[in-house]
C-alpha cells in the first residue's frame, strides 16, 4: 500500500484530518466556456483538466495548465469516452484496446501543455459515464489502467473507493486515491445515485457544506434513503459546472479550514 492508498476509517480517524479539493476544469470548447477556471483555481488543490474528448480544446488545456502551474495546483488528466455532444455522460461501448489507446492519447495531449507550463500531469481521473462504468465493469476499468500505462506510467488514479477501477490500478501497481462528492447523492452501497434519478444532485449550499464537513472529519455521509455510509476519501470533488460553483467551493474550503481540516493535495 502506498501513501495515496485508501485507509481504514479507524486509521483515518486517528490522524489529523487532511483533504484534497479537486474540480473539473477546462470544460469548454472554442468560444463556449462552462467552468470558471480562474476563480476555482484559487480554491482547489487539484485540477481535473478536460482532455478534449468530452470537453476542452488545445487552447483551453494550455490556459488551464498555465494557471494551475502558476498557483501551485496539481494538474490531473480528466479522461472520458469520445463524446463531445453528450459531454461524456452517455453510455458507450468501446473495445478495450481502443479505449486504452484513447486514454493514453488524452493523457499525452495534456502532458504536452503541462510540461510547457513547467509542470507535469500528476494523476488521472475518468469523467462521467466512464467514471460510473469503471465502478462495476472490470474490463473497461482495466482498459483505462492499460491506457495510463501506455502513456508512461505510474500515475495515481482518482476514483470511487471500492471500484473496479481501483482494483485494476492496484493490480497494476498504480497508486489509488479515494474520492467523495459533497454535492452528489449516495446509495446505501456507497455508489453515486445516477444523475437521471430525482435527488441525485445536491443543490442546497448549506447541505453541500455540511456533507463536506462530515466526509472530511467523520468519514461518513447519509445515503439518499437516510442510511449512514462510510467514506474513506482523500479527495473531495467540487463540481465546477453548477451555478455559483466558485463561491460554493470557497465556502466549503473556508468551513473546512475553520473546522481544523488541512487542505492539501494528495500528490
Amino acid at each position: 500500500m502506498n501513501e495515496w492508498s485508501e485507509v481504514s476509517v479507524d486509521d483515518a480517524a486517528a490522524a489529523p484530518p487532511v483533504i484534497d479539493l479537486n474540480a473539473d476544469l477546462g470544460e469548454g470548447f472554442g468560444r463556449w466556456q462552462l467552468t470558471d477556471d480562474e476563480a476555482l483555481l484559487y480554491v482547489v488543490t487539484s485540477a481535473n483538466v478536460a482532455c478534449g474528448f468530452h470537453a476542452g480544446d488545445p487552447s483551453t488545456m494550455r490556459r488551464v495548465c498555465e494557471l494551475a502551474a502558476e498557483r501551485g495546483v496539481v494538474i490531473g488528466a480528466q479522461v472520458s469516452y469520445r463524446d463531445l455532444a453528450g459531454f461524456g455522460r452517455r453510455a458507450m461501448e468501446v473495445p478495450p484496446d481502443e479505449l486504452a489507446d484513447e486514454i493514453a492519447y488524452q493523457i499525452g495531449a495534456l502532458e504536452v501543455f503541462a510540461r510547457a507550463a513547467g509542470a507535469r500531469v500528476g494523476y488521472v481521473k475518468p469523467h462521467g459515464a466512464l467514471y460510473n462504468r469503471c465502478v462495476h465493469d472490470a474490463e473497461q476499468a482495466g482498459a483505462v489502467i492499460d491506457g495510463i500505462r501506455i502513456a508512461g506510467g505510474g500515475l495515481p488514479v482518482l476514483g470511487l473507493p471500492g471500484s473496479r477501477l481501483h482494483d485494476a490500478a492496484r493490480h497494476a501497481g498504480l497508486p489509488v486515491v479515494g474520492e467523495a462528492f459533497a454535492d452528489r447523492a449516495y446509495t446505501a452501497e456507497g455508489t453515486l445515485v445516477p444523475r437521471r434519478e430525482a435527488g441525485a444532485v445536491i443543490h442546497d449550499p448549506d447541505a453541500v457544506v455540511k456533507r463536506a464537513l462530515g466526509m472530511a472529519r467523520d468519514h461518513t455521509v447519509s445515503s439518499l434513503d437516510g442510511q449512514r455510509v462510510e467514506i474513506t476519501a482523500r479527495s473531495l470533488c467540487l463540481h465546477g459546472d453548477t451555478p455559483g460553483a466558485a463561491e460554493l467551493a470557497q465556502r466549503v474550503r473556508s468551513e473546512l479550514t475553520v473546522a481544523g481540516v488541512h487542505i492539501r493535495s494528495f500528490a
